[in-house]
């Protein structure tokens, strides 16, 4: 009955405020004055606010405005002209900060919110309006809030308005208590409802770098709500800081890069969850394998529900979702804060604490680091922070030929991470990656003998290398045997579109340089015709993929058409990745499967790119080497005869490579192969020849 009652009192209330009779301005106030009026009349300091009139006065209030607003085209209206002289939303926040009654902020909150979004003319730059903004910006994100979602709505809704006046973003980043030189601009600019900023103190000026915003600014309560439990208030803050970073005025984005500490903020939350991610105990094949997922996905779920999850699972889930969420920031911010967000990246997580663990004593630290450095470079694809990855990885000592180095590791699982990172890094869009890593090294041409002018002679033996004259004895590698018409497996219609294309060097057609890759693997030890496999469609399919990937990213590069002239160093060095590959694919009968996989993938990666200095040295067979040079097609003829000595000795050759096919391709589970490495690694063989065979029959007729 009293809720009854209650509700016709205010009821009656509302429509004696609507009568015509009534002016606006009399209605506001009065609505205004019963709001002070509580605070002179009650004894009672407990009862929620929620339990008297404010609420609704201040929703009166609040549609008085919007009302009146509509039937003011141009001029201020008389209520929101008293709302600004007499200091409405100071007192307001005075009212909320002393939270009487209990739960007035969140009142304040809600009014605020709904004045800013539903009055359309500008109001932040006006001194009666940004002023309590501050102030009210200075109660959010404190320790124990209850009101967080208000708080996150609040800010959500200032941040949504200076993206349409990105000029206000200034106002709301002043210190909220200005030097006392500057005490009397406010009061002339809060009688004449001025739009021009009071001046930054002299303090602020005379500190370099001091940031503009004080400790409890709007950046830093974005950051604290972005860390909520609650979803919502987690996603609202993040899409706040969004709107923030992705404003394109100039000097907007400069003075959020200069002038503030976003930049240190957001990498200080990145160190803060990196450093909840439990190394010692991290599981380095599932931190490799760790899922790509845009940073709002998080929200899909409760956060609650993360609990549930394993806590190691929770902390990568939450770092590297932060992560993401820092590369899209980059994505939309202009380029000079880009750049400075990128740079605190750089200077505070990757130099300051993941490269020290990168140098670690500790296998497990080294593993583990190495794995999380992949799945960022996985991640990353702003190009501010690529470029800080990529100085950091590429033009970093010790640790550059350091992490190149580790692709031959002792430890496998350390070789196969170091490999993984390589892999990741040669599908991002950036032209020093190969530079550093391969092209530079090949530049001269110093792999080549005789000196230039010379190579492009026709000759008339098949690729010279060092163990040349061995290769001759050898029976499982004569010509007849190798480049005999009854080993040709080129398919019809890849030597038929093939025969009239040359190889880089103009030594023989593209189909022989397509079956000089085929016959590789003699027909006694290939596996695939045992299984009666389909033809080589396939393989080409993927070598277009493949190849169509590499060139989409290096259009942009630059890179010559044409080989450079071959200079005269005495010795060539191939450059440390592919030393270590052609390392490692020597001893590709030694190795583990999934090694082995991962080095082919990497030199067939390679093989893909466009440019004619890879072309030749790792696909023309017919380039002639120079002393103790060696190219991927002399690698796989040392390995090829390695492989034939070694298979002599394997009963029953037939049936276990048939099962060891099977095995790789899932059909059965036979386990305790004798000799499974070996035949793996026969199989690794086989497969990567007829990748590169496609790879060169997608490219060389592009040479013709």
């Amino acid at each position: 009955m009293e809720t009854f009652s209650r509700l016709s009192s205010l009821l009656l209330r509302a429509l004696e405020t609507r009568e015509p009779t009534v002016e606006l301005l009399e209605s506001f106030v009065d609505h205004w004055k019963s709001i002070t009026n509580y605070y002179i009349q009650t004894t009672d300091d407990s009862r929620p606010v929620r339990q008297t009139e404010i609420p609704w006065c201040l929703r009166q209030m609040l549609d008085i405005l919007v009302y009146e607003e509509k039937q003011q085209v141009e001029d201020t209206g008389p209520c929101m002209e008293y709302l600004l002289q007499h200091k409405l939303l100071e007192t307001l926040c005075t009212l909320g900060k002393a939270q009487y009654p209990p739960g007035m902020v969140q009142q304040v909150l809600l009014f605020f919110s709904k004045l800013l979004s539903q009055i359309q003319k500008p109001l932040l730059q006006l001194v009666g309006v940004y002023r309590p903004v501050q102030k009210l910006i200075g109660l959010c994100a404190l320790p124990g809030s209850h009101t967080e979602k208000e708080e996150a709505q609040f800010l959500l809704v200032i941040c949504s308005r200076v993206k349409q006046d990105p000029h206000t973003l200034r106002y709301l980043l002043q210190p909220t208590q200005p030097a006392a030189s500057d005490q009397s601009q406010p009061c002339k600019q809060a009688s004449n409802h001025s739009t021009e900023p009071p001046k930054p103190s002299s303090q602020s000026d005379s500190s370099t770098g001091s940031p503009v915003q004080s400790e409890f600014g709007l950046l830093s309560a974005l950051l604290q709500l972005a860390q909520s439990q609650r979803a919502p208030v987690a996603l609202k803050a993040m899409e706040s800081l969004l709107l923030l970073a992705a404003l394109q005025s100039e000097s907007s984005g400069e003075v959020l890069a200069d002038h503030t500490q976003l930049g240190e903020l957001l990498a200080g939350r990145l160190l803060q969850l990196y450093a909840l991610l439990p190394l010692e105990s991290l599981d380095a094949a599932e931190v490799q394998s760790w899922p790509h997922t845009p940073w709002s996905s998080q929200f899909s779920h409760c956060r609650s529900d993360l609990r549930s999850e394993s806590s190691a699972s929770n902390h990568m889930t939450n770092f590297f979702s932060w992560l993401d969420f820092l590369d899209h920031l980059m994505r939309e911010a202009p380029q000079v804060l880009a750049v400075k967000l990128a740079q605190c990246v750089y200077r505070f997580w990757l130099f300051d604490v993941l490269q020290p663990q990168l140098l670690h004593t500790c296998e497990q630290v080294v593993l583990v680091s190495t794995s999380i450095l992949c799945v960022a470079v996985r991640v990353v694809r702003s190009s501010s922070l690529l470029d800080q990855l990529v100085q950091f990885l590429l033009r970093t000592r010790p640790l550059t030929p350091l992490l190149v180095q580790r692709c031959d590791h002792i430890s496998e699982q350390i070789s196969l991470a170091s490999l993984s990172l390589v892999e990741e890094l040669l599908q991002k869009p950036h032209r020093d990656i190969l530079d550093v890593l391969v092209l530079r090294f090949l530049q001269s041409r110093s792999y080549l003998s005789p000196p230039a002018g010379q190579e492009d002679r026709p000759q008339e033996s098949h690729p010279a290398h060092e163990d040349s004259d061995d290769l001759e004895e050898d029976p499982f590698f004569s010509d007849s045997l190798l480049f005999s018409d009854s080993q040709l497996l080129l398919p019809p219609s890849l030597s038929s579109s093939s025969s009239s294309a040359a190889p880089p060097s103009g030594l023989g057609s593209a189909a022989d340089v397509v079956n000089s890759f085929l016959c590789l693997v003699p027909v006694q030890v290939r596996s695939a015709e045992l299984l009666q496999e389909g033809g080589y469609e396939s393989y080409v399919h993927d070598a277009h993929t493949q190849v169509t990937q590499c060139e989409s990213l290096s259009l942009s590069w630059d890179w010559p058409l044409s080989l450079p002239p071959s200079g005269e160093e005495d010795e060539f060095f191939e450059g440390h990745l592919l030393k270590v590959l052609f390392d490692r694919l020597g001893r590709v009968l030694e190795q583990p499967y999934e090694l082995n996989l991962k080095v082919t993938a990497l030199l067939s990666r390679l093989s893909a790119f466009q440019h004619p200095l890879l072309q030749e040295y790792l696909l023309n067979p017919y380039i002639h080497l120079s002393d103790c040079s060696r190219s991927l097609f002399s690698v796989l003829i040392r390995v090829m005869a390695d492989l034939m000595q070694r298979v002599q000795q394997v009963s029953g050759l037939t049936d276990r490579l048939l099962n060891t096919r099977r095995d790789l391709l899932g059909l059965n589970h036979t386990a305790g192969l004798e000799h499974s490495t070996l035949l793996r690694g026969l199989v690794v063989l086989e497969e990567f020849c007829k990748e590169l065979a496609a790879i060169a029959f997608v490219k060389l007729p592009l040479d013709q």
